[in-house]
C-alpha cells in the first residue's frame, strides 16, 4: 500500500465573508466558509492520497499508549468485516457437574420463592422444570442427581437418594426433563399429578373423524345363538407373590412392605408385635404358602380338576410391592417365571390369557414409548421379550402371536378356534405413574395402543361380516390391568384417555365385545359402559360391563379371592358367576400346624347375590343391561349397596360400612364406565375399601 507523506502547508483561507463592520462584542455572529482541501497537514501520512476528492482521507494512526499502528483494514469500507475474530469475547468457565446441580437448585429454590410469581405455584413449577430441562440436555449424566437435591431441598421423599438415583427412577425422570414440553402440556400435566402444583390440564381428545375404518352397522347383525353349554372360566388377578416374605417377621409394620425381616413397627422397634403369619398377612403380600394354596384350591372348587378350565385370564400383577429401590430386572423375570410356571402346573390344561400389570416391570409402571430417540425406545424391550418366551414355552400362544406381543409392548390377540378373540392391552401407557406419559401428551395415542384394540375389533367385525366362522362369532373379551371404575390408576385422572377406550368400546359394542376385565385395584369391583360417553345411563343405553377380579393378595386389608364364570360356548356371554375367598383374619391359626392350609370358601354367586328383584331369564346374560337394573335395585334397596360394599373387600373384617352418601357414590361409580366420569360426576373418597 502507497503511504503519502504531506511536506507543505496547505494554504489558509482567512477572509471573512460578510463579517459585521460594528464592534459589539468579543464573540460576534460571522459566516465562515472553510478551504475544499482537507488540511493533509494534521497527519503526517495516509494510506490514500489525501488531496482525492472521490474518497475520504485514510489517516495512518499510531497509538500512543500501545505504540501500534491500526492497520488500513481496520477503517478500510471496502473490507468492513462481519464478524470480529481478533478480539476476546471470553465465556464462563464451564461448571462441574457438582456446580451443575447446586446452580440449577439455586435457580429452582430462586423460582419457588420469587415473589413476582405471587400464588402461582403452577409457574413456578414449570419454570422449575424449564431449569431442569436445559441442565439435562447439557447434562444429562447429572440428572439423578439435580433430581435427589430437589427432592431433599422441597422435602418431597424421607428417601430421596434412592428413589432418584440412576439406577432407581432418577434415568426415567432425566428422560422425562429431556424429552417433555415442561413449558406447555407436558409440564403442567407433570406438575398436577406429581408435586400437585398445577391444575389438571385440558383434556387432548382423540379425532375419532376416520379413526373407524366403517361406521357402526345398523342394524346391528344378529347375536350368536347361545349354545346352552356352561364353560368354566377362570379369572385371577393380582397375585403379587413374595419370595422373600419371612414367616414371624413383623407384619404390622409402620412403613410396607410388611412380613420382611427389615421392617419394624415404630412404637415397638425392638419387639415384633404381630408376627407374620405363614399364610399372610394384611399389609403384606402372597407369600408361596398362600399363592400355591390358592392355585390348588380353584381347580377343586370349580370341579375341573379332569377336565381343565375353558381358559383362564390374568389381569396382571405378579410383582411384591417392594420399592423400587429394592427391585431389579431380575428380580421381575424371576417373578415371571416362577408365577407362570405356577399357573401352567397347578390350573390343570386349558390356556392362560395374561397381560401385565403395573408391577410387572422395572421400574414399577414405567413403559417407554418406542418413538424415543436413539434406542430409548427399546429400554424395556427385555421384559416384553421376556414375558412372550414365557407364554409361548407354556404353550398358552403361537409363534407367530408372541413375536407380535414382542414388539407391541406385550399386547396381543389370540384368535381362537371357537370364534372368541382374546385382546389384551398394556396399559402403563394410561396409568399416572409411568413417567413416560408425560412426555408428547398432546398425542392422544403416542403408544398406538388405541390404533391397535381398534385395529383388532374392526378386523374381529369384518370376519364376522365374510363370514369366516360362524355368523358373528368373533366377538372379543378384553383383558387389561388398570381399572377404570374410579379415580384409582389411570392417566385418565388427568388426561382423559380412556374417553378414547370409551368410544371405541362403545363403536364395536355389543355386536364385536362380549365383555371387558380389569384388576390392579384389588377389590371385587364392576361398571357399566353406556352409549353416547355416558350421558345416558339406562338399561336401555348400557352396552358392556367391565369385571373387576378380586386379588390373590391380601395387601391392603383384604382377604384373598377370584372368580370363575360361567361362559355360553356360543355366545361367550356370562350367564353366571361365582366368587371364592380365604380369611385372612383366621391365618394365624394355622401356623404351627401343617394338617389343614388356608380355606378358600364360596363367598357369592352373582346372580343370587343382586338380581333377587330382577325381572330376568335363568339363561339371560348377566350383561351391562342386567347390571344397570341392579344399580336401579341398589336406589330402591340400600342393603344391596352394603352387600356390594361387603364382596369389594372379599368379605373383609376389617371393611368398614357404606351408608348414605358413600352409597350413592358405589352406585355412582357402578355406573360411569370410566375413571373421568366418576371424578366428575361422583362423590369422592368412597372408591376404596383399603
Amino acid at each position: 500500500m502507497t503511504l503519502y507523506k504531506v511536506t507543505v502547508v496547505s494554504a489558509i483561507l482567512t477572509a471573512a465573508l460578510g463579517a459585521s463592520q460594528n464592534y459589539v462584542g468579543i464573540i460576534q455572529p460571522s459566516t465562515y466558509a472553510p478551504p475544499g482541501a482537507f488540511p493533509t497537514s494534521l497527519y503526517s501520512s495516509y494510506y490514500n492520497n489525501p488531496t482525492a476528492t472521490v474518497s475520504q482521507v485514510q489517516p495512518v494512526i499510531s497509538d500512543p499508549v500501545t505504540h501500534e499502528i491500526y492497520p488500513f483494514n481496520l477503517t478500510d469500507p471496502g473490507t468492513i468485516p462481519y464478524n470480529d475474530t481478533a478480539d476476546p469475547h471470553p465465556l464462563p468457565p464451564p461448571a462441574t457437574s457438582s456446580g451443575l446441580v447446586s446452580q440449577a437448585l439455586t435457580q429452582i429454590a430462586s423460582i419457588a420463592t420469587n415473589p413476582v410469581f405471587g400464588d402461582n405455584t403452577c409457574a413456578r413449577c414449570q419454570a422449575g422444570l424449564e431449569v431442569a430441562k436445559f441442565v439435562v440436555l447439557a447434562a444429562p449424566q447429572i440428572g439423578p442427581e439435580l433430581a435427589v437435591a430437589a427432592c431433599e431441598y422441597f422435602n418431597y421423599s424421607s428417601t430421596c437418594e434412592l428413589d432418584y438415583m440412576l439406577n432407581d427412577l432418577g434415568g426415567v425422570i432425566t428422560q422425562l426433563a429431556a424429552f417433555a414440553d415442561v413449558g406447555g402440556y407436558d409440564g403442567q400435566a407433570i406438575c398436577s399429578n406429581f408435586l400437585g402444583l398445577c391444575d389438571m390440564p385440558f383434556t387432548t381428545p382423540l379425532n375419532l373423524t376416520g379413526w373407524f375404518a366403517k361406521p357402526k352397522p345398523n342394524p346391528l347383525p344378529p347375536p350368536r345363538k347361545a349354545t346352552g353349554e356352561r364353560l368354566k372360566v377362570l379369572h385371577i388377578s393380582d397375585a403379587h407373590i413374595d419370595p422373600r416374605y419371612t414367616t414371624g417377621a413383623e407384619s404390622n409394620c409402620s412403613d410396607y412392605l410388611c412380613c420382611r425381616p427389615n421392617v419394624s413397627n415404630d412404637d415397638s422397634p425392638d419387639m415384633i408385635t404381630v408376627p407374620a403369619p405363614r399364610y399372610g398377612a394384611y399389609y403384606c403380600d402372597s407369600p408361596y404358602a398362600l399363592m400355591t394354596a390358592a392355585l390348588e384350591s380353584m381347580p377343586v372348587l370349580a370341579g375341573t380338576e379332569e377336565s381343565g378350565f375353558a381358559w383362564t385370564i390374568f389381569t396382571g400383577d405378579l410383582v411384591s410391592h417392594d420399592p423400587d429401590y429394592q427391585l431389579q430386572r431380575s428380580y421381575i423375570m424371576y417373578t415371571e417365571t416362577v408365577v407362570y410356571d405356577l399357573f401352567k402346573r397347578l390350573l390343570g390344561s386349558g390356556p392362560v390369557y395374561p397381560s401385565l400389570g403395573n408391577h410387572d416391570t422395572h421400574n414399577e409402571a414405567q413403559d417407554a414409548l418406542y418413538s424415543l430417540p436413539d434406542g430409548l425406545g427399546q429400554q424395556f424391550s427385555w421384559n416384553y421379550d421376556h414375558v412372550s418366551s414365557l407364554w409361548e414355552y407354556e404353550g398358552w400362544i403361537d409363534q407367530a402371536t408372541g413375536n407380535y406381543a414382542r414388539t407391541h409392548y406385550a399386547a396381543y390377540m389370540v384368535r381362537r378356534v371357537d370364534g372368541l378373540r382374546i385382546i389384551t392391552l398394556n396399559t402403563d401407557f394410561w396409568y399416572r405413574a409411568n413417567y413416560f406419559n408425560y412426555i408428547n401428551m398432546t398425542d392422544p395415542d403416542p403408544s398406538g395402543m388405541l390404533r391397535f384394540i381398534t385395529d383388532e375389533l374392526q378386523d374381529a367385525e369384518d370376519a364376522g361380516d365374510r363370514g369366516d366362522v360362524d355368523h358373528w362369532s368373533c366377538l372379543a373379551w378384553l383383558g387389561w390391568h388398570e381399572c377404570a371404575v374410579q379415580p384409582h390408576g389411570f392417566v385418565a385422572d388427568l388426561k382423559d384417555i380412556i374417553l378414547p377406550v370409551y368410544q371405541i368400546i362403545e363403536r364395536y359394542s355389543p355386536h364385536v365385545i362380549a365383555n371387558t376385565f380389569f384388576g390392579h385395584s384389588h377389590e371385587d369391583e364392576l361398571s357399566i359402559i353406556y352409549t353416547n360417553n355416558g350421558t345416558n345411563m339406562s338399561a336401555a343405553t348400557a352396552l358392556t360391563p367391565s369385571w373387576v377380579c378380586p386379588s390373590i393378595t391380601p395387601l391392603t386389608n383384604l382377604n384373598s379371592g377370584f372368580r370363575v364364570y360361567e361362559v355360553d360356548s356360543g355366545t361367550f356371554d356370562i350367564l353366571d358367576a361365582h366368587t371364592y375367598w380365604a380369611d385372612v383374619n383366621s391365618f394365624p391359626d394355622l401356623d404351627n400346624q401343617t394338617e389343614y392350609g388356608p380355606a378358600y370358601r364360596y363367598e357369592y354367586n352373582t346372580r343370587e347375590a343382586y338380581g333377587g328383584n330382577i325381572t330376568w331369564g335363568s339363561s339371560d346374560p348377566l350383561n351391562a343391561t342386567w347390571w344397570h337394573l341392579v344399580t336401579e335395585a341398589m336406589e330402591a334397596d340400600p342393603s344391596l349397596v352394603s352387600t356390594f360394599n361387603t364382596y369389594e373387600g372379599k368379605s373383609s373384617v376389617r371393611t368398614a360400612s357404606c351408608t348414605g352418601e358413600c352409597a350413592a357414590a358405589k352406585i355412582c361409580y357402578i355406573r360411569s364406565g370410566s375413571a373421568s366420569l366418576a371424578a366428575q360426576n361422583c362423590p369422592s373418597g368412597y372408591g376404596s375399601v383399603q
